[in-house]
């Protein structure tokens, strides 16, 4: 039985990346506020979010495992150079967006433990995360291990919390049935599909399968590795909603900060949930941190043709630019956290329909994808995404153009 549970294991890997990517500081912080002012009746746009996640991560798994050639590349040759760079732009601009997100988070887990100033920690954890980005000699094997570790541990937590918490799991199971919103709440809601629902790590995913040098005997793992990644996604954060309705929205309390966060694990570890809290709200975001500049980076270099592997100069170069950028905008930021971290969240779904308009034409592409390509009910679940996404940046622009014409 340990010997199967090892395999088991063993046999992940671009699926705990995606979803440790995902999982960064705005996830929990989007998650933690949306329970505490709309208890468990939002939990359906999670749900909603994993779906189409699922489904657009699994369409690149399907061209990992098929092709030896980056998907940008394949792109490239089919579809037009501009069409593959105006991916990687977008891509690029959707992390460094994320970005902004993780060096804020970084520097609220840190004033938590520390009480210095969240300014200051990005100039600390970007140049570590940048010596690992050029010095590591396996990033994708190091990455790898890191983010099955940090996964594991988040889930356990919060899991073992609800036993304590007791939450109403009647409420909860209504939340996943969706309802109308007003106006008002859009920008959590548009957060929140964020925090899910990421095409350009979906897109990356093909990527780290070729990566991890899986081929056409591992689809089906492949696709039951990702699965379970983005599951694994979905659940911290159903949980955090539901830990924030049971513990935080009772109290009043508007999530401000990363020790009004904190509460939610009081009943567990009563003192120490504000220390514990904030090391794995740090952990959250420098895994993120690290992982998003890869993807942005990665990308953008492959659409120009300058290399698709992480172990590459060019991917790390523009690893390294999206990681200065976020950190130089954080440090220089002055505002409400709370707040730019949702905003963040939101604004990374900017450009993503390019994106999945990419992915589609070519698992729709028989002479790329044979026998292997889009069936209908996938071309079907595809398109509901695609209109979700779309509806979602036809309201963000609308929100950017009004903020900017003020």
């Amino acid at each position: 039985m340990n010997l199967k549970i090892k395999n088991f294991f063993k046999a992940l890997g671009p699926g705990f990346i995606i979803a440790a990517v995902v999982l960064g500081p705005g996830s929990i912080t989007v998650s933690s506020k949306i329970g505490a002012t709309h208890g468990y009746s939002l939990l359906w746009v999670i749900l909603i979010g994993a779906i189409s996640m699922s489904v657009y991560t699994t369409m690149s798994v399907r061209y990992g495992v098929l092709h030896e050639k980056s998907l940008l590349k394949m792109i490239s040759e089919k579809y037009g150079k501009w069409f593959s760079i105006a991916i990687g732009v977008c891509s690029f601009m959707a992390a460094l967006s994320f970005q902004f997100g993780n060096n804020l988070g970084v520097g609220m887990g840190m004033k938590t433990l520390t009480g210095i100033d969240e300014t200051i920690w990005p100039l600390i954890f970007t140049p570590l995360a940048i010596v690992l980005v050029f010095f590591t000699k396996n990033l994708y094997k190091a990455l790898e291990r890191l983010m099955m570790i940090m996964v594991v541990v988040l889930i356990l937590a919060f899991i073992i919390n609800l036993v304590f918490i007791r939450p109403d799991l009647e409420a909860a199971a209504l939340g996943f049935i969706p309802k109308a919103v007003s106006g008002k709440d859009f920008n959590e809601i548009a957060a929140l599909v964020g925090t899910t629902f990421v095409l350009h790590n979906a897109f990356f995913q093909s990527y780290l399968v070729q990566g991890k040098g899986w081929k056409l005997a591992d689809m089906s793992r492949s696709i039951r590795d990702t699965k379970i990644g983005i599951f694994l996604l979905a659940l911290i954060s159903t949980l955090v909603v539901i830990t924030a309705a049971a513990t935080l929205k009772p109290k009043g309390i508007s999530v401000n900060s990363a020790a009004d966060m904190a509460i939610q694990l009081e009943r567990l570890l009563g003192s120490f949930a504000k220390y514990i809290f904030g090391f794995g709200f740090i952990a959250a975001a420098f895994s993120s941190l690290l992982v998003n500049s890869v993807t942005g980076g990665g990308l953008l270099a492959d659409s120009m043709g300058m290399g698709s592997s992480m172990n590459e100069k060019m991917p790390k170069v523009f690893t390294a630019v999206i990681l200065l950028a976020g950190m130089v905008i954080a440090v220089f930021f002055r505002g409400n956290v709370i707040y730019a971290l949702i905003m963040a969240q939101a604004s990374s779904i900017l450009g993503v329909p390019l994106i999945a308009i990419g992915l589609f034409l070519v698992l729709n592409n028989k002479s790329i994808m044979g026998k292997y390509k889009n069936s209908i009910l996938q071309n079907i679940m595809a398109l509901v995404g695609f209109i979700l996404i779309s509806v979602l940046v036809y309201f963000m622009y609308g929100k950017l153009i009004g903020y900017l014409t003020v």
